[in-house]
């Protein structure tokens, strides 16, 4: 039995790429629309016609042909970060009246790739967060612009939004130091097998102060309150020497803060607690939990309002940076 790989479907920007116009003028070309001149209409009918090109279901019945849309990819929208990111997403996509196709890739390759191959059909403009490699992007979307966030890009092919937060991680650990910590541990992510760049952070402000970070103070936990929860029982049942921990991300110190009253631990007395995200959700805790705060909802708005910049051609690809700062409350 012979078997065959379905071809790549021809796409509103393969159009436009052969016809030297923007995907706008495709849309107002196949739509006869009367502000485009004729002999550019003839010019894109006669690539689509060559080409081969269908316009999708949903480019024909969900938006308009004349409205900018933009896909948001996240990993995983029932950790809050990322719908913080959302929001501010949608709300700046809002004011410019785009339209948002939302895709959760489940922090799962096969699924971000499955978003990848059919996300060039569907919109003007990517934003989000990707693990897969620049080289894997660009040819998954190609002619797209692409705005990826908490990454920064290698390649003057896509625009960034990064994340700086050593300066915060630093003024967290200066805080613990100064109210008398020595044995400082974290709770880092278990997503990858490589150490995090928060966690290089915590390393470098940690050996600033002169103080060791001992085997076994470091332990990784699933991004959930769960996970977070487990890691910390794991830590200070091997090592109850440890006064405080830095969190990868404010879920996992939530976790933290409820295994530490299981333990019969005060925090911050017995035990201080600082995360990183600054989400709202650390305020609605007991005791209210310390952070290094972004301001997530700029990380959306900001990524949205690159891609207006490229999709417009007004700017070129490049790099924008949001930084943390340490927002003390009750935990530490």
């Amino acid at each position: 039995m012979s078997s065959s790989t379905e071809p790549r479907r021809v796409t509103i920007h393969d159009v436009a790429r052969s016809a030297g116009v923007s995907r706008q003028t495709v849309s107002r070309a196949l739509n006869d629309k009367a502000e485009i001149d004729g002999s550019t209409k003839q010019r894109v009918l006669d690539a689509a016609r060559e080409l081969g090109y269908r316009p999708s279901r949903f480019a024909r019945g969900l938006v308009r042909p004349d409205t900018t849309t933009v896909g948001l990819v996240v990993p995983d929208l029932l950790n809050p970060f990322f719908t913080e990111v959302a929001s501010g997403a949608l709300e700046a996509a809002r004011a410019r009246g785009w339209h948002v196709v939302v895709y959760d890739t489940a922090d799962d390759l096969d699924q971000e790739l499955a978003t990848l191959q059919v996300i060039s059909a569907q919109v003007d403009a990517v934003v989000g967060y990707f693990s897969r490699s620049e080289e894997d992007l660009d040819r998954l979307t190609p002619g797209i612009p692409v705005v990826l966030i908490g990454r920064e890009p290698h390649t003057p092919r896509f625009s960034g939004i990064g994340i700086d937060g050593e300066e915060g991680v630093r003024e967290a650990i200066t805080h613990l130091v100064t109210r008398g910590h020595r044995r400082i541990g974290m709770l880092d992510h278990d997503r990858r097998p490589e150490p995090s760049v928060r966690q290089q952070w915590f390393l470098r402000a940690v050996a600033e102060h002169g103080l060791a970070v001992e085997p076994g103070w470091i332990t990784r936990a699933a991004q959930t309150v769960d996970g977070g929860g487990a890691a910390l029982a794991g830590l200070l049942a091997a090592h109850p020497e440890v006064t405080a921990v830095f969190a990868f991300n404010d879920v996992i110190a939530i976790g933290a803060l409820r295994e530490a009253r299981r333990f019969g631990l005060r925090v911050p007395a017995d035990l201080a607690v600082i995360g990183f995200d600054g989400l709202a959700l650390g305020t609605l805790v007991e005791p209210e939990l310390s952070s290094v705060a972004l301001d997530t909802r700029s990380l959306g708005a900001l990524a949205v309002e690159e891609a207006a910049r490229l999709v417009t051609g007004a700017a070129e690809s490049g790099r924008l940076v949001v930084r943390a700062a340490l927002h003390l409350r009750e935990s530490a």
